[in-house]
């Protein structure tokens, strides 16, 4: 391998954003301070949201947002079996029971129809859907959410992927015009970076304060706020009044992630050129080899470049393809083992038949995609990938 090897993801990272960690490094926060302040202001308008909360991860992001909206034992969280595990273990950290979902083939996104059929486990109970826009691609969350809330569901959205993803509308992803939240990632293959680091938006103002009590511990400062009057003149007085965790993101990380905000119209036209790019290399090449599929009348910033291989009909096994592909210099991944296969939820809920997870997870493989890819990049992982398929 004479080529640079390129992964299947990766940050950018520029001066601008060492000298604003850096510039936190010599300030006087180094955990919650006016950085997260300032990230969470920026975010907001970023995506049109009323409220904007950080925290340490997206799977913290959704265990508050689960635990605001009331999540607990002897309800359900209905999620797509084609999402990271986080989507469904939340809810089971409320309590809950998970209900897994299956979704369109090609897309691998939860659709009207198999929310539809989801909905039939209900059995009277209640509790929250949690549609993924999976790569980036935003669902149909009108449709969803008028399903979710005719049977008394509320709805929260996993965009850990979606930063910069527009609706059939334009709007951003993270406006929750049709869900009680959003919830972002900045893992660092994610469009913004964070190193670690997640969001909360919402539309609801008692749902925030909420997340934000519960993201502290349950810890009230505000003298008036607090519910004892013995000691309350006291400058260290403080209340727990929840239960909560310790989800808090520190100025480090927010730092970078306000830095890296600044560059988000960079980022996502970035990644839309090469997505763009691929797609005219891949176009009629099927059957066997597809470009992912997406919505129409939706603009995604895509996370991740999920094509479509029938391995079978190629005559090799995916592991076969990833490790030449990887003598080659190209790095790929897999997006994601069906959560309704993972040993945990077989156990609890035995084994289940989701023909659409099933299909989509047989055939996808993440290719290459991130800014600082070079424009002659994804020719040469197109080049590479079908000498490797044979076609």
């Amino acid at each position: 391998m004479s080529e640079r090897f390129l992964p299947y993801g990766r940050q950018w990272i520029d001066e601008a954003d060492i000298a604003a960690v850096t510039a936190c490094l010599q300030s006087d926060y180094l955990t919650t301070g006016p950085a997260v302040s300032a990230f969470e202001e920026a975010f907001k308008a970023a995506v049109e949201a009323p409220h904007a909360l950080s925290c340490h991860s997206a799977t913290a992001g959704l265990h508050l947002a689960y635990d605001a909206l009331g999540l607990k034992a002897g309800q359900c969280a209905i999620v797509p079996s084609i999402t990271f595990v986080a989507t469904a273990n939340a809810a089971r950290y409320c309590g809950a029971d998970v209900i897994v979902c299956d979704v369109d083939p090609d897309s691998g996104l939860m659709t009207p129809e198999t929310l539809s059929d989801a909905l039939t486990q209900l059995d009277g109970r209640t509790g929250l859907i949690a549609p993924v826009h999976l790569a980036g691609v935003p669902c149909d969350m009108a449709r969803l959410s008028e399903l979710a809330r005719g049977h008394g569901l509320s709805v929260v959205e996993d965009a850990s992927h979606a930063v910069g993803s527009l609706d059939e509308s334009g709007a951003p992803t993270g406006a929750c015009p049709h869900s009680d939240a959003a919830i972002f990632s900045f893992h660092p293959v994610k469009t913004l970076a964070c190193g670690e680091g997640g969001m909360v938006t919402t539309r609801d103002a008692a749902l925030a304060e909420r997340v934000a009590l519960a993201r502290s511990h349950g810890i009230v400062r505000d003298a008036s706020r607090f519910e004892r009057t013995e000691g309350a003149d006291e400058p260290w007085w403080y209340e727990m009044q929840t239960l909560g965790w310790n989800y808090r993101m520190p100025d480090i990380n927010a730092a970078l992630g306000l830095s890296q905000l600044k560059k988000l119209a960079l980022f996502a036209g970035r990644r839309r050129q090469l997505a763009q790019t691929y797609e005219g290399l891949l176009a009629g090449l099927g059957p066997h080899l597809l470009s992912p599929a997406g919505r129409s009348g939706v603009d995604p910033c895509r996370h991740l470049y999920n094509v479509r291989i029938d391995f079978e009909a190629v005559g090799k096994s995916r592991a076969q393809v990833m490790a030449e592909l990887r003598d080659q210099g190209v790095g790929t991944q897999v997006h994601y083992i069906p959560v309704h296969q993972q040993p945990y939820y077989t156990r609890l809920y035995g084994q289940q038949n989701l023909p659409g997870a099933e299909r989509h997870y047989a055939r996808t493989l993440s290719l290459p995609l991130y800014p600082m890819m070079e424009d002659e990049d994804p020719a040469r992982v197109v080049t590479a990938l079908l000498g490797v398929l044979g076609l």
